[in-house]
């Protein structure tokens, strides 16, 4: 019986140091551990900005058009402490990335003259260096559009990266070989005050891989073996949206048409409703959107604004006369200052019905939709200018039809390169503008009749006799 119990025991034991053994293992490998898999696409997400929410649906976009290219990697998602939990559980139950949450990490360049804040968290990007779990990773920026799989980019070096610039790199898309001891070196670096010239991500890891221009073209090898040191990526991984504007077409040479950046304007990226068709590419993210995310987050609020514009011009039309005598309103003294004063309300009245609605449409809907609700607000406030004011409704109605001209003249499919497309835009714009200067004067030509037939006529409940008149009959 005592055998039995000292055996026993002696088992217990055995089994609770292997169960110590594992904890402490799993713990050790972090993030992508279990998955099975030596590589990952990762991005990263911090806030501060106000476009995170916008950056949010981008990263989502991104990591769900890889999933349906079937890429055989891990995706990951660096965030920082302050994104939203329910963000980072869309992420992971949704999208099926994981997530590695961290600090951010200071920059000190913030005092440099020429630092845009925009990009004060970008060194965040350093980390990807401490996913060892990995044999490659692919570290992506959000606004990347994959037109194909990218995994022979796991063949390449310790670091690869494209210069879409004929001189810089550009860190929207690189590869990299993650190695605690290069993490650590960034970080002492960057303590040591090491040179960065824009004070974000892309100026110091330029700096730190200072000789990649010297590097040999990355080809991948056709037995699926991995590289060793630097390489430069061909211009297909990183293909600048500005050159397919030149010719409306991607004639790049250097390895495959594979993805595609937007590294221009922040307000022009490609999510936003209104970057197409004033940038023929925007329509392509928004295809894998709809493809992928779809816009369920962002319909209750256009189904919402649209009745609420309908509502508006309902009322408008029924307000009329009531309106009108509000706006027509005569005082005695200071008639001039008073006619003037009504001429400006009108026309500010008019430019902010072109201005308000673009403003409250959801950014990231799609463009068919967005310009569509922005055309309806812009119409209903319209609409109130008009029966308002008592004025003609095509002159008040000209810069819509100008901007629904526009916006077909720039989604015309058929241009033979941007140079025909820009022109074509420009002939457009000069050909109407007599026609909206022509609105102008007929617009101020009905106030002032309005204005010298509201001084002229009496109000109704008024005496329509002058003075005088009834004594003299």
């Amino acid at each position: 019986m005592g055998r039995e119990l000292r055996s026993l025991v002696g088992w217990w034991v055995v089994v609770v140091v292997v169960a110590a053994v594992v904890c402490v293992v799993c713990e050790g490998k972090g993030v992508g551990s279990g998955s099975g898999r030596r590589n990952a696409y990762a991005t990263m997400m911090y806030m501060g900005t106000p476009r995170d929410y916008e950056f949010y649906v981008a990263t989502r976009v991104m990591l769900r058009s890889l999933q349906q290219l079937q890429v055989d990697a891990d995706l990951l998602v660096i965030a920082s402490m302050d994104v939203p939990l329910r963000w980072i559980q869309a992420l992971e139950g949704e999208d099926g990335a994981k997530v590695m949450r961290v600090d951010n990490i200071n920059n000190p360049y913030s005092t440099q003259s020429n630092f845009d804040w925009r990009f004060k968290l970008t060194l965040n990007k350093l980390y990807a260096w401490k996913l060892v779990n990995y044999e490659r990773v692919v570290m992506l920026d959000a606004d990347n559009l994959f037109l194909q799989k990218t995994d022979e980019l796991f063949q390449c070096g310790k670091f690869c990266a494209v210069f879409i610039n004929p001189c810089i790199f550009h860190t929207g898309l690189f590869v990299l070989q993650p190695s605690l001891t290069v993490f650590d070196d960034m970080i002492h670096q960057l303590e040591a005050g090491r040179s960065n010239p824009d004070g974000a991500d892309q100026g110091y890891i330029g700096s730190y891989f200072p000789d990649l221009l010297d590097r040999p073209m990355f080809h991948p090898p056709p037995n699926g073996t991995k590289l060793e040191g630097t390489y430069r990526l061909p211009l297909g991984y990183q293909m600048d949206a500005s050159y397919y504007y030149l010719r409306l077409r991607w004639s790049v040479p250097c390895g495959p048409n594979s993805v595609i950046t937007f590294p221009g304007a922040p307000w022009l990226k490609p999510w936003y409703w209104w970057s197409w068709p004033v940038l023929p590419l925007g329509i392509q993210w928004h295809k894998q959107r709809l493809q992928t995310l779809g816009y369920s987050a962002e319909m209750p609020i256009v189904f919402i604004e649209a009745v609420f514009y309908l509502g508006i011009i309902a009322v408008a039309r029924l307000a009329r006369p009531n309106l009108s005598k509000l706006c027509y309103r005569r005082e005695g003294k200071n008639i001039l200052f008073l006619q003037a004063g009504l001429k400006l309300i009108a026309i500010w009245s008019i430019l902010a019905a072109y201005i308000v609605p673009f403003f409250f449409v959801p950014h990231t809907i799609h463009p068919l939709i967005g310009w569509s609700l922005y055309l309806l607000g812009a119409f209903s406030l319209s609409c109130v200018a008009t029966n308002a004011f008592v004025l003609p409704t095509l002159p008040v109605l000209a810069p819509w039809f100008g901007i629904l001209g526009s916006l077909l003249v720039m989604a015309y499919p058929w241009y033979p390169d941007g140079v025909v497309r820009a022109l074509s835009v420009f002939v457009y714009a000069f050909c109407c503008s007599p026609l909206l200067w022509t609105s102008l004067v007929k617009i101020m030509s009905s106030l002032q009749v309005s204005l010298d037939r509201e001084a002229f006529l009496p109000r109704l409940g008024e005496n329509s006799s002058p003075a005088g008149f009834n004594k003299l009959y």
